[in-house]
């Protein structure tokens, strides 16, 4: 939700500084008001590169035909996935394959995940029937991955991931304050329609787009926030210290590909039992110093279908001759399937299964958040949902912003934003839930520390700004 206007707000005149104040319904529209200056350029990112990330399996191979489609013949076999990964290291020697993703259809190439001399990410595909290289191409740079790495922080760093963090977390406050407006002003809304008012149309666009998307804000701002790097981590911190995780790590076998495109992973597949201390770390294990490797790539992924893994399948390939093939099914629209299958480099047999069933009780439940806020957990119905969220979230903000632009006062000097003050000292309820929340969400509290310090000392007291900003005195 973002600025709405108030249908019972007389038009703005040169006598009118002395409007109410008072009620929740303008002290509630106020901060929805200035709250959509933080949260309507955040959202407006989320949703645009949400939308694209949702997309990026229709959208890189219409970009990258060349590289992600081949041609098949029927009848035609694919080649021993060794023997395509030979191809990659002959094509660059100096590059060490990181990962390998099985196609998957028919008419897909195979993708092989390597880091160069140079120390930098490329995805290598290669034509599975004619083990021919296709080429290579930065997953970062592609339209999908500038999405994920837009949404992830803004491209910024911390800096990037605390603004985004401070906008989901004022969403919850548009979200909250939006439907005050929309149950206390839908009467006044429905006269201005019946009275074909100036912009009354467009009110109740705003209005009722915002109804669907308040509450997908909260759920999808709440299934986010364990990616966070402020709250995130502090609940991740406290969950270590009483024995749990939100996620995990797996530091005995590599099993997190980098590829930005690699979707078959599971996101909360970063906790192991050996990674809590439970369970030893699974290694290779050679009879003796001079033994040739006995297991490869297609070893790595015929134990993986025996173990019941879902095609297609990714495997991590060792990271040291100590290391196992870390063989990770397909478990993309079912997150109760991740599973990951650690498989001896030497002897070609299992030496630790790690999946769903073994997460903690909180990682499971982030597991679940997770695929639901990436519109997969529900199959086709929770994608188109989660894509019409999107574009709502984009016609919310542009209405928002639209409706303040052609009722702005001109030539008053002040930026036209409702008058009133929440009343905390009437309303000790709304001051618990305030500061349960500031509390809950450390990067909205200190946020609103801040605003309530520079209106209480600065604004009110410096008439030009007050006069500006429609402070109530």
């Amino acid at each position: 939700m973002s600025v709405v206007d108030d249908p019972a707000r007389p038009k703005p005149h040169p006598g009118n500084a002395r409007r109410p104040t008072s009620g929740l319904f303008r002290a509630f529209w106020r901060w929805h008001f200035y709250a959509s200056a933080v949260v309507v350029p955040v959202l407006l990112v989320l949703a645009v590169t949400g939308l694209v990330y949702l997309f990026r399996f229709q959208i890189e191979p219409l970009l990258h035909p060349d590289l992600m489609r081949v041609e098949h013949a029927q009848g035609q076999l694919t080649q021993p996935w060794q023997t395509q990964l030979e191809a990659v290291q002959e094509a660059d020697p100096g590059a060490t394959v990181v990962s390998f993703t099985e196609p998957a259809g028919v008419d897909d190439s195979s993708r092989f995940t390597v880091e160069t001399a140079q120390g930098l990410t490329r995805d290598v595909f290669v034509d599975p029937y004619t083990v021919r290289v296709l080429g290579s191409l930065d997953p970062d740079s592609t339209i999908s991955g500038t999405a994920v790495r837009l949404h992830a922080d803004l491209m910024a760093g911390r800096l990037g991931d605390t603004l985004l963090e401070l906008g989901a977390c004022w969403a919850i406050v548009m979200a909250v304050t939006g439907y005050v407006l929309f149950f206390r002003g839908r009467r006044a809304r429905r006269r201005q329609r019946l009275a074909g008012a100036p912009n009354a149309r467009l009110r109740s666009l705003h209005a009722r787009t915002g109804v669907f998307v308040g509450v997908g804000l909260l759920l999808l701002v709440v299934s986010g926030l364990p990616w966070t790097g402020v709250w995130g981590e502090q609940v991740q911190r406290l969950a270590t210290d009483r024995g749990t995780s939100m996620w995990a790590e797996d530091p005995g076998a590599l099993s997190d590909p980098t590829s930005t495109l690699d979707e078959s992973l599971p996101h909360s597949h970063h906790a192991v039992p050996w990674g809590q201390g439970k369970s030893p770390v699974p290694q290779s294990n050679p009879q003796d110093d001079d033994e040739v490797s006995a297991a490869d790539l297609d070893t790595a992924v015929e134990v993986g279908s025996r173990s019941g893994l879902a095609h297609p399948m990714t495997v991590a390939l060792p990271s040291d001759e100590r290391g196992v093939y870390s063989v990770i099914g397909y478990a993309f629209d079912d997150p109760t399937a991740e599973r990951t299958v650690h498989v001896d480099r030497f002897g070609g047999q299992a030496v630790s299964t790690y999946g769903y069933d073994d997460y903690p009780a909180l990682a499971k439940v982030v597991s679940q958040g997770i695929a639901l806020h990436e519109g997969r957990r529900f199959g086709t119905v929770n994608f188109w949902v989660t894509a019409l969220f999107c574009v709502a979230v984009v016609v919310s903000c542009v209405t928002g912003p639209l409706m303040w632009w052609r009722r702005r006062p001109r030539g008053a000097g002040s930026v036209g934003a409702p008058r009133g003050r929440m009343p905390f000292a009437a309303s000790p309820l709304l001051a618990v839930l305030v500061v349960g929340l500031a509390v809950l969400l450390p990067v909205f509290g200190a946020s609103l520390v801040l605003v309530l310090l520079l209106d209480r000392f600065v604004v009110r007291r410096v008439p030009g700004l007050a006069r500006r900003l429609d402070a109530a005195r």
